[in-house]
């Protein structure tokens, strides 16, 4: 904690509020997309839809076009969604519990437990890969969570969960994986934990690497289909045909399935 209040990332916009709305909106933006990416399309966010009625009311187009650029657009329909039910259904308040959390759409256990933690104050564990690799380390004493197994890593973090401050005690954990504790070159000689390390004390042996057969993200259905949301956010319509030009030549005999999937989870309508 000493190295947390003067190393931490304290100046992150999402962590100057409490706010149950803002701290959603910066998780759901989090996911899968790094921090620096994420600060100007947060604040522009939040200048935008300050509340879950603003955003609920806010037309869907306009909702996904703010989002261009994040990537995973269904993260902004799902946004838009869990705004729309705890407006109409819950009078504007976020539900508080794990349960009423991973009931929103788009809330998984990483997100209810991020929220009950920075916005509420519960005493409960937050594991997102910088605080699994912190822990796979320094306590399994291995490279990475996944050589440590989630299950493992859980049950470390709830073990470590001290009786107060537990906000704090997550982000510190964030922030040292972020910042000290990294995937590659890791500066062990700065961090706190250096004397209790395991990895470090058997001599940090690398992960094995996993025989995996490179896939371009060129060649990816999601790359079809961010291509194709991105032609459509000016707001103007277009036809399949159009939309299918869009696409590199190995997309475009699959532009149908495609629109298919992106009319099922709401980001685009066929007339």
């Amino acid at each position: 904690m000493r190295w947390y209040r003067t190393y931490g990332r304290h100046e992150l916009p999402w962590r100057l509020t409490r706010d149950p709305y803002a701290v959603l909106v910066s998780e759901f933006m989090l996911q899968q997309t790094q921090v620096e990416r994420v600060v100007p399309y947060y604040l522009a966010w939040m200048e935008r839809w300050r509340s879950f009625p603003q955003l609920s009311d806010a037309a869907t187009a306009d909702v996904i076009a703010a989002w261009g650029g994040l990537g995973y657009n269904r993260r902004a329909v799902n946004l838009q969604r869990t705004a729309r039910i705890v407006t109409e259904e819950r009078g504007g308040r976020l539900p508080r519990t794990e349960t009423g959390l991973r009931a929103l759409p788009g809330v998984g256990t990483y997100t209810a437990a991020a929220v009950r933690s920075f916005a509420f104050g519960e005493p409960t564990s937050v594991v997102d890969t910088n605080v699994g690799r912190v822990l796979a380390r320094a306590v399994e004493g291995v490279a990475s969570m996944h050589g440590a197994g989630a299950a493992a890593v859980a049950a470390s973090a709830r073990e470590l969960l001290p009786g107060r401050g537990v906000r704090d005690h997550n982000l510190a954990f964030m922030d040292l994986g972020a910042v000290v504790c990294r995937a590659s070159k890791p500066a062990c000689d700065t961090c706190p934990l250096i004397a209790s390390c395991r990895w470090r004390e058997i001599g940090s042996p690398p992960e094995q690497a996993r025989a995996t057969r490179p896939v371009r993200f060129e060649d990816t259905a999601r790359f079809a289909r961010g291509r194709i949301v991105a032609a459509l956010r000016s707001g103007a319509p277009m036809t399949t045909d159009e939309l299918s030009g869009a696409l590199t030549p190995a997309h475009r005999a699959r532009t149908a399935s495609y629109l298919a999937a992106l009319e099922h989870d709401g980001l685009v309508e066929q007339t």
